[in-house]
């Protein structure tokens, strides 16, 4: 993937990965082990990538809107599978060393490793086009063949999911229509015509 179009993602990101509302109460009450926290650095990292995954235009970007927040009380809930041990194809070769006491892998550190190796130094201090750069290689291997590989799917799954369920993601970015509305069995499809938010694929995560 060379660039990140935010309507690209919408039909084959967000809604592909199968996004569902999460309430942000339920995963501030699930906090993280005191001595899993996440470090100011990882933070700051996570907000960057949000922002560059999802950049501001017409509508907030996915920092603007929290999507790193979302991200990280994300992953110390578990959610998708996060803090499962020995998850699947997320641990293996050179990620196992991200591998935590309890099994599960530490995704916060490894993309943080990950970043700076791809940046050729530190992401932060790197130029926004490098930064970009990093996350597009990173990117692009992970869904190399049509198929979704290592940790990287789950941390962009969470950011859309963060993104999608803000209520700019999902009342400005998306269509919204309150359900059940009204049926209609054929609609046409206009150019520019968004997804709809209220249309989406539901899944049970972690």
């Amino acid at each position: 993937m060379t660039s990140f179009d935010r309507r690209e993602m919408i039909g084959a990101g967000a809604l592909a990965l199968g996004v569902i509302a999460v309430p942000i109460a339920v995963l501030r009450a699930m906090r993280a082990p005191t001595d899993d926290e996440p470090s100011d650095r990882q933070k700051l990292i996570a907000q960057q990538v949000a922002q560059i995954l999802i950049p501001r235009t017409d509508t907030p970007g996915g920092a603007d809107v929290g999507a790193d927040a979302f991200l990280l009380l994300a992953l110390a809930a578990g959610l998708d599978g996060t803090r499962t041990p020995d998850g699947g194809a997320a641990i293996q070769g050179a990620t196992a060393r991200y591998r935590r006491p309890d099994g599960s892998l530490d995704h916060l550190t490894w993309l943080e490793e990950e970043l700076d190796r791809k940046a050729h130094g530190d992401f932060l201090a790197a130029p926004l086009a490098r930064q970009q750069a990093a996350l597009d290689t990173l990117d692009g291997a992970a869904f190399a063949n049509h198929q979704s590989t290592g940790p990287w799917p789950k941390i962009k799954g969470l950011l859309l999911t963060g993104y999608y369920t803000s209520q700019p993601g999902g009342a400005k970015e998306l269509t919204y229509e309150l359900v059940p509305g009204r049926f209609d069995p054929d609609l046409p499809l206009r150019p520019g015509m968004h997804a709809y938010s209220s249309d989406w694929t539901a899944v049970e995560f972690g």
